[in-house]
This record gives structure tokens, C-alpha cells and sequence, in this order.
């Protein structure tokens, strides 16, 4: 992986830890830049989000110990979700080796034009009494999450937190269920792609190094920059990735 591919997925993990839809861009950025086929780089980037993850669950545990010491609950069993998001991801993953380029270069296409147009519209907050999901809708969501997350190649929350908002979910409930879905969903999808035989170890444990830099400074910066105007950005940015992977479907 040369400097400026690194540089793009340094970049890309920044915005995963600032603005949380940064994702999306890691598997386009393989394809244009290191040419590597689209099945091989969904396959390295579904493993290499497990870093980041794993930082995020981490944590996600400190912030449950002291919710629990408090005597706070969260409106989402976290704990279905992931349940759910396992197999969901493992088939995910395997159809990757059964679908057709164009097929999954249009879900690309599709997921960073949506990505990009929900980053436009300015974070609506929930008022009134905080909304409960049940377990099985939460085994549902997570398999759904799973399933396109392990398609895509992407980490989980750029399919979740829309979901979840579009719910009412509260916020920090959606939060900590984006931070959590990550690493299960790596994982499962990592293994799918090493048993499918197209997994390159050392490309995701490299992608996943960078990702994880990015993502620690992005969540730093978070704190001190005028996120809304970044995320504005970042959306005109998924929003032309998305009209240029649509494009390359017919030249």
C-alpha cells in the first residue's frame, strides 16, 4: 500500500472517529488508487475494522460500568443485536464471492449517495420519553446491519445509526449500539473471506492500523471542532463518490 492510499485511509479513519460515515470511502479508495479487485478489497477492509472496534468496545465498557453504577439502562439490548449481526454478516461475506462487479460496485454506489445525503440533513434530536426496541427487533436490525455491512465492506454504524434514528432510538443509546456492532461484524465477515480464501492478512492489518490512528484522532478532534460544518463536508465528499462508483458501472 503506497503513501497516498495510506494517507486516504489515515483520512478516512478520522472521519470515522469524527463524524462516523467515514467508512464508506476505504473499499473505493483500494479499487482507484492500488487497483485490487472488489471482492479482495471488501474481504481486507471487513477484517481491518475490527481494530477500531475493538478500541470502541473498550471504551463502550468503561461508559456501561459507570451507566450500570448509576443505575442506568440502555432502551436497546445491544447484546441481541450483535447476535443477530453475526450471521448476517458471515452471509453477507460469502455472497461477495457470488455477486458480480457491477452488482456490488451499484451497493457501493448506492450506500455512499445515502450516506452522503442523510450527513446533509442536521441532526434531529428526540424529545419525549426514550423509545424501547425489543429483542426481536433487535436480532432483525442486527441481522440486517450484518448482512449489508458484510456486502459492503463496511464497519456497521453507516447502516445502524441511520436505522436507529429513523426509530427514535435516543442518541447515546445509538452510539454506544454503532460502537459494539463493529468488531463482531469484522470478525464474522473476516473469517467468511479467510475460509472464501480471499483474504489478505497483512493489507488488513495494515488498513486496520491506519483506520485505528484516524479514528482515536477523529474522536479527539470531535471534541474541539465545529462538527456539523465537517460533516457537511464529508457528505459532498460521500455524495461525489457515490456519482463516480455509479459512473464507473457504464464506462
Amino acid at each position: 500500500m503506497d503513501a497516498s492510499t495510506g494517507a486516504l485511509i489515515l483520512m478516512a479513519g478520522w472521519l470515522i472517529g469524527a463524524t462516523g460515515i467515514g467508512g464508506v470511502l476505504v473499499v473505493p479508495a483500494l479499487g482507484a488508487l492500488e487497483g485490487l479487485a472488489m471482492p479482495h478489497a471488501i474481504a481486507a477492509t471487513a477484517l481491518a475494522f475490527a481494530l477500531p472496534g475493538a478500541a470502541a468496545l473498550w471504551r463502550l465498557r468503561g461508559h456501561a460500568d459507570r451507566s450500570q453504577a448509576a443505575g442506568g439502562a440502555t432502551p436497546l439490548p445491544i447484546v441481541s443485536l450483535i447476535w443477530g449481526a453475526i450471521p448476517g454478516s458471515l452471509l453477507g461475506a460469502a455472497g461477495v464471492h457470488h455477486l458480480g462487479n457491477a452488482w456490488l460496485l451499484a451497493g457501493l454506489a448506492v450506500l455512499a449517495l445515502g450516506s452522503g445525503l442523510r450527513g446533509l440533513r442536521p441532526v434531529q434530536a428526540v424529545h419525549g420519553p426514550a423509545v424501547s426496541c425489543s429483542r426481536p427487533r433487535a436480532l432483525a436490525l442486527g441481522a440486517l446491519v450484518g448482512l449489508g455491512s458484510g456486502l459492503s465492506g463496511t464497519g456497521g454504524p453507516v447502516l445502524l445509526v441511520p436505522l436507529l434514528m429513523a426509530s427514535r432510538l435516543p442518541l447515546p443509546a445509538t452510539i454506544a449500539a454503532a460502537q459494539a456492532i463493529q468488531l463482531p461484524v469484522a470478525l464474522s465477515a473476516g473469517a467468511m473471506h479467510a475460509w472464501s480464501g480471499a483474504l489478505d492478512f497483512g493489507l488488513a492489518l495494515e488498513l486496520g492500523a491506519w483506520l485505528l490512528l484516524g479514528s482515536v484522532a477523529g474522536q479527539w478532534a470531535a471534541t474541539r471542532l465545529a462538527v456539523a460544518r465537517l460533516q457537511m463536508l464529508v457528505s459532498l465528499l460521500l455524495i461525489a463518490t457515490g456519482l463516480w462508483l455509479g459512473l464507473r458501472l457504464f464506462v
